[in-house]
């Protein structure tokens, strides 16, 4: 069965996931942008969601987690906790 592992930032508005997304692909930090604007527990820990397979999160996550290019920053990916930025760190 497929695993992967990913980290993600989650926000309120889809604005400010643009923002956090243009942040990073101008070389910011991602575990630090988390831990200042992610409103997931998992931001104390950079956004790390650790390893996990196909079914265990919300499918608008699934479909980008299993498909999206390794360590590539997505987004904004909206679920019904609100908006993401995910990157794979790995896939197997």
């Amino acid at each position: 069965m497929a695993r992967a592992c990913a980290r993600h930032i989650l926000v309120n508005t889809e604005a400010l996931c643009v923002d956090l997304l243009g942040q990073l692909e101008k070389g910011t930090d991602f575990a630090a942008l988390a831990k200042q604007h992610s409103s997931c527990p998992s931001g104390r820990q950079g956004g790390d969601l650790g390893e996990f397979s196909p079914g265990e999160m919300v499918k608008e996550f699934d479909q980008v987690v299993f498909s999206a290019e390794i360590g590539k920053p997505q987004g904004p990916v909206k679920t019904q906790f609100g908006y993401h930025i995910v990157e794979v760190t790995q896939r197997s």
